[in-house]
């Protein structure tokens, strides 16, 4: 049996297969259309799924949307009634868009199918429609290795909910409670982001970067007048500082009076008052988080968690739940975020509606998160030399000497090996990588390779096997969604008088002999690597090692930003020509910059919207 799942039309459209309980493929439209957060219909990602299932449409079973139109036009209706006349201009404005689209979206999605298949299929009778946080909830549990587990589902608002409980037994979800719209953590933060200056559903995780660098002052203030807190983590907010139920913005000017500043005009510089308003809200959503699991527990008595929904991609706050120990298993989702709907609404109908038998004991359900198209050697050999690259072919053995080598030479590696990873992190399928021993690197990875803001920090991806010898981490992080800290024997003294540093300048102070993966208070995102997951990233990783005896490697994204990770290999030498990328190696393809013709460096940062 087949079920494809879909997610669209708001952000981060997406598409997964599934054949029974097997995931079969999966992938974000973005990565083909080269439109970040794309939300038009994934119709490439659709392809993509059955392609790698080399199957016809016609195989199909069921395809299934992540969410149900009707709910989320009745919360529309309901929200401009409960707060007319403000907002009515909007109001007026969208529902043509909601009754011409959005409310006929069955008839819409049967149309797309329909002109992407060109066949004679009644796709009104194979199409299903889940619930938003549903979909969310079976994207955590039926994937991870627990039988039964607590569920939690946290992000801006799906058709109601924005906070979901669920219970998950065997092939079962049960709710046991939610918050509902406008009480959102997923909007309060998404606010803070906007007030801020980023961008709305693509900036949060920048607050989390910047948060170390501030201190949390205005915690009480927050707690005082924008949210009301509950001792089992329940909470709601005080609408009249938002307009995000009337309006095309996030806050308004009652907002802007309680701190005493304008919002930030986006690209502008970045002063303390800033970094300090971050380090106060995300220390306040770490509050609510803990408080939630806490009730949780007494509610379920599970030892085990699952989570997903976009607020459960705050990787400190997950570091911050696993510190606690208030579980003795957490599992994440790593396409937390709407794309992942898609896999939970194929997986909740196979589950549930279908009744079907599940299948929990693999500990590698999620297949690392490779998902994506993966490229063969003569198709790669093809692109580049129709690109005329200058490029090598080696063995696999050789390749991975080479990369190390360059690694410790100082050379910045763009790494294009396997299928695409499925989610937000690049996991070592589509990764820029260095040396994080570098004191230099991180400052040249931002400005001369990501093109983005001097504060953000990054990861290091560390063999399995010597995550506890560096950091505060005890358990596997495969998926780059936990932050920890680096362990006191790894850290440097810091010189008199530097720790007094404030803002930014805290960036001009070597922390650790890893210096350029630990964050300003000493935290890092961590991605652990196994041979069995990821065998020519551990590979990599441990040809480093044996040369330098450092276990990690700097990881970030193959992107600049504002552009979705790099998908196909054409996408992966463009991005290497138009940054300061030393090497490019595409499985056995080794690619050296200076041997590159100049005609082929390129103004590339302007081809992308900022983020």
């Amino acid at each position: 049996m087949y079920i494809l799942g879909i997610s669209a039309f708001y952000h981060d459209s997406a598409a997964c297969l599934i054949k029974n309980h097997d995931i079969v493929a999966a992938a974000q439209e973005e990565r083909f259309t080269r439109i970040k957060h794309d939300f038009s219909f994934p119709k490439n990602a659709i392809n993509y799924c059955i392609k790698e299932a080399k199957i016809s449409p016609e195989k199909i079973n069921y395809f299934v949307f992540y969410e149900k139109p009707f709910l989320k036009f009745e919360r529309l209706i309901e929200t401009y009634f409960a707060f007319a006349p403000k907002g009515f201009k909007n109001f007026s404005l969208s529902l043509p868009i909601w009754v011409k689209e959005k409310l006929f979206q069955k008839s819409m999605i049967c149309k797309e199918l329909k002109l992407l298949f060109r066949n004679n299929v009644d796709y009104s009778k194979l199409l299903l429609f889940n619930e938003h946080h549903l979909s969310h909830a079976a994207s955590a549990f039926f994937p991870s290795p627990h039988k039964e587990a607590a569920v939690l589902t946290i992000d801006g608002v799906g058709e109601w909910s924005t906070t979901s409980i669920y219970m998950g037994k065997d092939n079962n979800l049960s709710l046991l409670k939610s918050i509902n719209f406008p009480h959102s953590l997923g909007l309060l933060y998404s606010s803070f982001t906007y007030y801020l200056g980023f961008k709305v559903n693509s900036g949060e995780y920048k607050i989390m970067g910047l948060a170390p660098y501030g201190i949390p002052k205005y915690v009480d203030l927050i707690k005082s007048n924008l949210i009301n807190i509950k001792n089992d983590g329940s909470f709601k907010l005080n609408i009249s500082y938002f307009d995000f139920c009337t309006e095309l913005k996030m806050t308004n000017k009652n907002f802007d009076s309680l701190f005493g500043h304008p919002k930030r005009m986006p690209e502008t510089k970045l002063n303390q008052f800033h970094m300090d308003v971050a380090a106060s809200i995300q220390k306040v959503t770490e509050e609510i988080i803990l408080k939630i699991c806490k009730n949780i527990v007494s509610m379920t008595g599970s030892e085990n968690l699952c989570l997903a929904g976009g607020v459960a991609l705050n990787c400190v706050a997950n570091g911050v739940l696993l510190k606690n120990k208030i579980f003795k298993n957490v599992w994440i989702q790593p396409a937390a975020g709407d794309a992942g709907g898609s896999l939970g609404a194929a997986l909740s109908i196979y589950y549930m509606k279908l009744n079907k038998k599940r299948n929990y004991v693999r500990k590698n359900y999620m297949k690392g998160s490779f998902l994506g198209p993966k490229f063969n050697s003569t198709e790669i050999k093809q692109d580049l030399k129709k690109l005329n690259a200058v490029f090598q072919e080696h063995k696999s053995e050789e390749i991975i000497d080479k990369i190390s080598t360059s690694l410790k030479n100082g050379k910045i590696v763009g790494l294009f090996n396997g299928r695409m990873e499925f989610g937000p992190r690049a996991l070592g399928s589509r990764s820029i990588i260095a040396d994080p021993r570098d004191v230099n690197m991180q400052k040249m990875l931002n400005l001369k390779i990501k093109f983005r803001e001097s504060f953000r920090p990054f990861a290091p991806s560390i063999l399995l096997e010597d995550v506890s010898e560096w950091f505060e981490l005890s358990c596997e992080s495969p998926y780059m969604l936990f932050v920890a800290n680096v362990l006191k024997k790894h850290r440097l003294k810091i010189p008199k008088g530097m720790n007094k540093l404030f803002g930014i300048k805290k960036l001009s102070v070597q922390r650790s002999s890893v210096p350029s993966i630990t964050h300003v208070d000493y935290s890092a995102r961590i991605q652990t690597v196994e041979k069995s997951q990821n065998k020519n990233f551990y590979e990599i990783i441990k040809s480093f090692k044996n040369k330098t005896g450092c276990p990690m490697v700097i990881n970030t994204s193959f992107n600049i930003r504002g552009e979705p990770i790099v998908c196909n290999p054409k996408d992966a030498f463009r991005c290497f020509m138009g940054t300061e990328i030393d090497i490019l190696v595409i499985e056995n393809f080794y690619l050296e910059k200076i041997k590159q013709k100049n005609e082929f460096i390129k103004d590339y940062k302007n081809q992308y919207k900022l983020d």
